[in-house]
């Protein structure tokens, strides 16, 4: 028998997207359906993105005013506004596993995605972008140029990436390095603390991640010294990309053969007695679904810092990868991240943080418009990651 909500934490099926019956059209129009009919009756998301105000006036503004009025075509417009940041599934809905009606929004606008990707329905940007280990091999022989070129105030190049890529001159884009963080880290050799406690009892590999080998090498070489400081032993991991972008474009082919290419090497580390270590928040959940329901680590872990008040801003910051950046939903994801941004500028502190370094760069970006708007200042020029106020604490950085 069906109730209403539940209590129970969430669980999730795997994808199904080996199955041919997984593409098929019209039983995806069918699950699309049943759970918007579910959602329209709900609306307790209707706040967190703009898939749901947008599935909500589709079904308001029609003649029948309910998900059968909907034209399939127009499920698109849902699907292209989800970040798959999760938070619906994770913190918001009643209806999720183990509940009867089976409601996986996010996963549902991947299949979608995926079907989409299957019928060539993508942006060639969006893809271009997501081969992160192509790009950052690249852009590091001409990192100088190309950050040049990628700056937001460059007259000359921003307007033709808009124009010829779809790239909104409006958004920020990361920074290229030309020493990745595993090179800086082979010329950056760090022994674990003797005298700390965790010395001879603890052992972690980093994985790198893209952002971070590629656009902030400094976030790892903070985790480094933090961990090695308190006495973990630690080395640094970087088999690849974990696939989350390939995720973002529904490729989950991509996703499985980068999930074997990663996983075999972190297994191997896992087998010598490393505990795995992630230094972006999108990876993480790549590697582990279910860490959201362990609570927020990154502040746990700020909060270990003595006399260091911490504020935790619950909401999406509406970048989710090509989402922020690509012409067509750059203004959405500004719109969505505003309720953050303006938060930010409200209730400062000393430091912003951000365990996702594309988010906290969108989410500063916003903050200094309203910030400007409002004749206020920001706590900090830029948004840092948890270990980097960490170190700082340590007084190693």
């Amino acid at each position: 028998m069906s109730r209403e909500g539940s209590l129970e934490a969430p669980t999730r099926h795997p994808i199904e997207w080996r199955n041919e019956e997984f593409y098929d059209s019209a039983k995806l129009d069918a699950e699309m359906r049943r759970v918007f009919e579910i959602c329209h009756g709900c609306r307790r998301c209707f706040n967190l993105c703009d898939s749901f105000p947008r599935l909500f006036d589709l079904i308001d503004n029609n003649p029948t005013e309910d998900v059968e009025g909907v034209k399939s075509e127009d499920f698109s417009k849902v699907t292209e506004a989800c970040t798959l940041c999760d938070m619906c599934f994770m913190t918001k809905c009643p209806y999720v596993p183990p509940h009867p009606w089976q409601v996986d929004f996010p996963h549902l606008l991947l299949r979608h995605r995926m079907v989409e990707a299957r019928e060539g329905k993508t942006s060639f940007t969006a893809r271009q972008l997501a081969e992160m280990d192509r790009n950052g091999t690249l852009m590091r022989a001409i990192a100088p140029v190309a950050n040049w070129a990628s700056h937001r105030d460059n007259s000359l190049t921003r307007p033709l990436m808009e124009k010829t890529l779809g790239i909104d001159a409006h958004a920020e884009l990361p920074k290229f390095v030309s020493r990745t963080f595993v090179a800086s880290d082979r010329h950056t050799p760090i022994a674990p603390n003797a005298s700390a406690p965790a010395f001879g009892q603890r052992k972690a590999a980093l994985f790198a991640t893209c952002f971070v080998n590629y656009n902030k090498p400094v976030t790892g070489l903070a985790a480094r010294a933090v961990l090695n400081h308190v006495g973990v032993e630690t080395r640094v991991a970087y088999p690849g990309c974990c696939g989350m972008p390939f995720l973002e474009q529904g490729e989950l082919d991509r996703v499985a053969k980068q999930a074997i290419k990663v996983s075999k090497e972190l297994i191997a580390l896992v087998e010598q007695g490393y505990d795995i270590v992630t230094l972006t928040a999108s990876c993480g959940l790549m590697l582990k679904f279910e860490w959201p329901l362990m609570g927020s680590k990154a502040a746990e872990l700020l909060r270990l810092i003595p006399d260091t008040p911490i504020d935790v801003i619950e909401r999406c910051a509406g970048h989710g990868g090509t989402f922020g950046v690509l012409k067509e939903t750059h203004s959405v994801a500004m719109r969505i991240g505003k309720p953050v941004m303006r938060q930010l500028v409200n209730q400062a502190r000393g430091h912003v943080v951000s365990d996702c370094p594309l988010a906290g760069k969108h989410i500063m970006q916003g903050a200094r418009e309203l910030a400007a708007q409002d004749g206020k200042a920001l706590p900090a020029p830029a948004a840092e990651h948890p270990i980097e106020v960490f170190a700082h604490a340590y007084g190693l950085i």
